[in-house]
């Protein structure tokens, strides 16, 4: 049996390759692109394109493999309103859809997929539970949602396939929209919130969303969908606070009046000038907590990572990163732990 990991190069993808090859599973990585990693020479690596039917043909798949899609665009880089959905669909719908139909001819039928929290949209209920009304606010969320559709149908065909709903994923070694936050931090700038910041704005570890998508493949693929997110998350105010003196940055916390914020940050988009991606700044103000219980109790799965740990991380890892490279302001001291 083999464990293959399409997106294997990703975020959560290198993570998860790393737990299997650890624990002594036969690993293969297909991705767009190769890269360089501590547990290279122990996988296959096969290069494809998810976008492309016969890319995927490169992979040898077998009825008692078990595959895991970590492929997709996501909401970084920011993309005009005019070209969102040519960016997002190709990878993260139609790119299923390959997928599926690549297992499908070799009878592969086990799969793990991640989708996203923003397939929900505004918050509705709190914590948010799996069996809330899905309203995505935007191409991003839309793509996601369309691909559990998707899968709901191969389901009905024989396949066990165990979805997972994360919220934003972080930790070390991944920047998105964190990196403009971590340049106010150093710069001793004053760092601007949506809203007061007394909202708890969830997260969720790299390392508790690979710990998931293993522990969805021991108990045998459940053929429902997972919500994914730290416990006991703390307020953004706190978050950021705690964030500015660990850098012993002189920055300030800046809170505004969401309604206007968001109607200009609305009007940019209209424009094609965004400075944020609407299913990011829509809901910055809210209180967006999902309910992880099911994954707890069908899958025997905890988070095990604090928000505020992994925030810390993975701004030590960026100003590592720029201290290499010559880059970073020397009046700000990086505190280690």
């Amino acid at each position: 049996m083999k464990h293959i990991i399409i997106g294997g190069h990703g975020f959560v993808g290198q993570q998860l390759a790393a737990n299997l090859v650890k624990d002594g599973h036969q690993v293969v990585v297909a991705d767009i692109e190769d890269k360089q990693t501590a547990h290279a020479s122990q996988v296959e690596f096969v290069r494809i394109d998810v976008t492309s039917r016969s890319s995927l043909d490169r992979v040898t798949v077998t009825p008692d493999d078990v595959v895991y899609n970590l492929s997709a665009k996501m909401l970084s880089p920011i993309m005009p309103r005019a070209k969102r959905r040519d960016f997002f669909w190709p990878v993260n719908y139609h790119g299923v859809a390959n997928i599926l139909d690549w297992m499908d001819k070799a009878n592969a039928h086990r799969l793990v997929h991640f989708t996203t929290d923003m397939i929900y949209g505004h918050t509705h209920e709190v914590p948010t539970r799996e069996d809330a009304p899905a309203k995505p606010l935007g191409e991003y969320g839309q793509s996601k949602l369309e691909t559990e559709w998707m899968c709901a149908d191969w389901r009905t065909r024989g396949f066990d396939i165990s979805i997972f709903r994360p919220r934003l994923i972080i930790g070390p070694g991944r920047l998105g929209i964190l990196e403009k936050l971590f340049k106010l931090i150093d710069y001793n700038l004053p760092v601007p919130m949506i809203g007061s910041g007394h909202n708890p704005y969830q997260f969720i570890s790299v390392f508790d969303c690979a710990s998931a998508a293993e522990a969805a493949w021991r108990a045998g693929f459940p053929n429902k969908s997972y919500n994914l997110g730290s416990d006991d998350p703390p307020p953004v105010r706190t978050l950021l606070r705690d964030l500015i003196n660990e850098a012993g940055s002189k920055s300030i916390l800046l809170p505004t009046p969401a309604p206007l914020v968001k109607l200009t940050l609305t009007t940019l988009d209209l424009i094609n000038m965004p400075l944020m991606d609407p299913e990011q700044y829509l809901i910055a103000d809210e209180v967006c907590i999902l309910d992880t219980t099911a994954a707890k109790t069908d899958l025997n799965w905890k988070p095990l990572y604090r928000d505020e740990d992994m925030l810390k991380a993975a701004y030590r890892e960026y100003r590592a990163s720029r201290s290499k490279s010559g880059a970073s302001p020397t009046s700000v001291a990086l505190h280690r732990q």
